[in-house]
């Protein structure tokens, strides 16, 4: 699927963001740096950083006021990634089309790597904005951490871990991914509606855009692991079949797995009913969510 302009300017705006935020290759230490930046700047969808920016503007916070939660979003899910990848969880070579970064470098550099991110995304909610309250930042450092820890993502992937070889049921797979993956995304649209002043019931609506967003996302990732290819892909296909994981299509069928993800993207645009059209970038990551091939 092809993104829209305004979708585009976000996906290039938040690339400098990142290299500027990042310690320089030549900074002691030196081949952590490089490792760092190797994991980031390396591609990706920069789904997150896009949700941040399109919620805050949603709502009309300007994007320069966005730009650290932005990047803050992205450095925690590439953490994530490092850490997935590793032998002692996924074991995986590739990760957008490149080989791995403890395959790159090592796996105690690439531990290293991914726990420097996770600090530096904490830093960057840090820095003072003049459009954000100080109990606006301490909200969104709280948003963000109860997303990436136990009742989160970390949480999402100790569960993703057990139940690998064990027949899971429609409802535990969902638990599993609204902990691994919607938590993240549910804290994008956090992150920009908390820095643009949302009201409770704007934030509600948002919240449950995003919960049906994130699952979109699951789903979409199970049936392209069957149905894609590792060049499309630019990580194994095949990859969750041969470590005998449990997905939509293996746990309801691959038709009824397709047709729960045009439910949750017609239930996402439901929940962005009250919005106007300033919203319009928040329905085509939707549409991006359950139409994208890798």
């Amino acid at each position: 699927m092809i993104l829209s302009p305004q979708l585009m300017t976000y996906q290039q705006r938040i690339e400098p963001v990142l290299d500027r935020v990042l310690p320089t290759s030549h900074t002691i230490p030196s081949r952590l740096h490089e490792a760092m930046r190797y994991a980031v700047l390396n591609g990706g969808k920069r789904m997150r950083p896009m949700l941040v920016y399109a919620t805050g503007q949603a709502l009309g916070q300007d994007l320069e006021y966005l730009d650290h939660a932005a990047a803050a979003i992205e450095l925690i899910h590439v953490y994530s990634l490092i850490h997935d990848d590793l032998p002692a969880m996924d074991n995986d070579d590739l990760r957008r089309g490149k080989p791995t970064c403890h395959r790159a470098y090592d796996e105690a550099t690439a531990i290293l790597a991914a726990d420097a991110l996770q600090a530096l995304a904490f830093e960057l909610l840090t820095y003072a904005q003049p459009t954000i309250s100080a109990a606006q930042q301490l909200f969104m450092l709280r948003l963000l951490a109860q997303a990436a820890g136990s009742q989160g993502m970390v949480g999402g992937q100790a569960i993703d871990l057990a139940a690998v070889g064990k027949v899971l049921t429609e409802g535990e797979l969902e638990t599993m991914h609204r902990y691994k993956t919607g938590a993240l995304i549910r804290a994008s649209v956090g992150l920009g509606a908390q820095a643009a002043g949302c009201s409770e019931t704007q934030r509600d609506a948002l919240y449950h855009y995003a919960a049906c967003i994130g699952l979109a996302f699951q789903v979409q990732d199970d049936i392209l692991d069957i149905e894609s290819d590792t060049v499309t892909l630019g990580k194994t296909q095949g990859a969750d079949l041969m470590a005998n994981k449990p997905t939509y299509p293996s746990i309801m069928g691959m038709a009824a797995a397709k047709q729960k993800l045009i439910l949750l993207h017609n239930q996402a645009l439901e929940a962005l009913a009250d919005f106007d059209e300033r919203a319009d970038s928040l329905r085509e990551i939707a549409k991006f969510t359950v139409k994208r091939a890798h």
